[in-house]
């Protein structure tokens, strides 16, 4: 299994990109919870990283709603179903936590919804941004609530930028 990573500047700051086999294994903010240690990641090389770049660079501008890069998602089948759910809630939206259970078919399981949330190893391409506490919240983000907020407000706002020009 070989291992490698490059970082990148973002708009919510420097973003670790890490890849397994040559597939993106992970998408770190600096100070994340649930950060793996950075031992973990492997040689510094850009080059598997070139279209998640690109797509990075191009939902950043405003440009790109929906990533089609392929994604190593590691972690229990729970943790798996839930990330999968999570590429499911449309860009400029969002989801409760509630919802998100009972769309996977698990409608007592909010709180399980919300630890495999947080243990999402590809932040901003797997969108656990989107999903905010029953009453509107923000609730928890491993990557910090002021870029969880920013986020919504970059995504709901290029949302509403696109709908205006189509009228």
């Amino acid at each position: 299994m070989e291992r490698l990573h490059t970082l990148i500047d973002s708009p919510y700051g420097p973003l670790t990109l890490v890849a397994t086999d040559g597939v993106l294994s992970g998408l770190y903010m600096t100070e994340q919870r649930h950060r793996p240690p950075e031992e973990t990641f492997g040689d510094r090389d850009p080059a598997p990283f070139e279209e998640v770049i690109g797509q990075l660079e191009a939902y950043f501008a405003g440009e790109l709603t929906e990533f089609d890069v392929p994604l190593r998602l590691d972690g229990t089948p729970f943790q798996r179903t839930v990330w999968h759910g999570l590429q499911q809630i449309p860009y400029g939206e969002t989801r409760t936590y509630g919802e998100l259970a009972e769309a996977l078919g698990k409608p007592n399981a909010s709180r399980a919804v919300g630890l495999a949330n947080g243990k999402n190893p590809i932040g901003v391409i797997v969108p656990c941004h989107r999903v905010i506490g029953a009453n509107g919240s923000l609730t928890g983000y491993g990557g910090g609530l002021d870029r969880k907020q920013r986020l919504l407000a970059f995504e709901g706002g290029a949302a509403r930028a696109a709908e205006d020009a189509l009228f």
